[in-house]
């Protein structure tokens, strides 16, 4: 089987596909697949055993949309079938002219998050879904849904998203629930207990980072180490300023995956702060390393971090609620210890194996 893999983030980028694109790229050229990819980039990026090309992000938005359509375009002719982790819609206009197939990977529903992003939608993912909203966002909703009816198959890291994308109207026998897989792991420091909590992700106002400033700011002696970089990060670290923490918290911009991963085995808890979510890596990535996790109970979080058993749940948009939270966990040692033995043996179903042999099945049928 002959796959192109689209991103629209790529190592050394940060964020969820930027880390899975690689790893199906690799688990399918390990399996006897041909592979390629097609991403954007600030510049060429590190050579793989596969081509990677790429359009300059240097280029102006509208110009750098058409080039990258086009070259999926051009690089899906040569190819049985995409897989689109990003460029959702420049990836169903280049199928279409190339007449191959496209499985489509979300993340999120990107009609939400272009209407937020751009400025055009101001409220909540769930009343995105029926409120009356202006005439930008209702484009973006049709266009959310004329490419995914045109996808040979929809998946969805968690059954939240997976009832999210039925009501838009894909039939459920071309949509699959496949959850983010535990991450190869590296040699990891060894934990030594402490007051530390640890973030990894794109700095961006989904994350609702302001929440755990302030909570971090109501734990006296608690700690916050955040890997990562966004639009928001300098409003972030005047936050920080202003909340007067000083060496409490460091920001420590982008980092690779296995430093991620060594974050979080270090860390005492990771935490999640997000007004909304689908299924974040890193949460799977610090409970695959043994880290609990304290986290908002949003969109798909709930399916892999169970309140009490491998971390602690707690309503979005409260930071006093979420200081409560961490000041409980530190507070008790029985509870910490409980978490931590529970964590990684929570994720052993998310093995890449079986993950990616799903993926790898699907792909294969809709290639046929």
């Amino acid at each position: 089987m002959r796959v192109l893999v689209v991103s629209g983030i790529w190592p050394p980028d940060v964020g969820g596909p930027a880390s899975h694109a690689p790893e199906v790229a690799d688990f399918l050229l390990a399996h006897g697949h041909r592979v390629e990819v097609v991403t954007t980039a600030d510049s060429a990026p590190a050579p793989r055993p596969y081509p990677v090309r790429f359009v300059a992000r240097s280029v102006p938005v509208g110009l750098r949309h058409l080039r990258a359509a086009a070259l999926v375009s051009r690089r899906a002719k040569e190819n049985d079938v995409v897989y689109a982790t990003g460029m959702l819609g420049r990836t169903t206009a280049a199928c279409l002219v190339a007449g191959r197939p496209f499985v489509a990977k979300l993340t999120q529903d990107p009609a939400f998050e272009r209407a937020l992003r751009r400025g055009h939608y101001t409220g909540s993912l769930e009343d995105f879904q029926h409120r009356r909203v202006g005439l930008t966002a209702a484009l973006l909703r049709r266009a959310r849904d004329f490419e995914l009816h045109r996808a040979a198959h929809v998946i969805c890291p968690s059954g939240f998203l997976a009832g999210l994308t039925a009501g838009w109207g894909v039939p459920p026998a071309r949509v699959s629930v496949l959850p983010n897989p535990t991450p190869p792991l590296p040699a990891l420091p060894e934990w030594t207990p402490g007051s530390t909590l640890a973030f990894a992700g794109r700095l961006t106002a989904p994350k609702d980072l302001g929440v755990a400033l302030q909570a971090v700011a109501a734990c006296e002696g608690v700690t916050l180490r955040l890997a990562g970089d966004g639009d928001e990060r300098a409003a972030l670290e005047a936050r920080a300023a202003a909340l007067g923490l000083g060496d409490r918290v460091e920001f420590l911009g982008a980092l690779g995956r296995d430093e991620v991963l060594a974050l979080f085995r270090r860390a005492d808890a990771a935490i999640l702060s997000s007004a909304w979510e689908n299924f974040p890596h890193t949460v799977v990535e610090a409970l695959a390393v043994g880290t609990p996790v304290i986290a908002t109970a949003v969109g798909g979080v709930p399916e892999v971090v169970t309140d009490g058993e491998n971390g602690l749940l707690v309503p979005p948009g409260d930071p006093a609620v979420l200081a409560a939270a961490i000041r409980r966990f530190f507070a008790e040692p029985e509870l910490r210890a409980r978490l931590r033995s529970a964590a990684a043996p929570s994720v052993e179903r998310y093995a890449p194996e079986q993950v990616y042999g799903e993926l790898e099945r699907i792909l294969e049928e809709a290639a046929r």
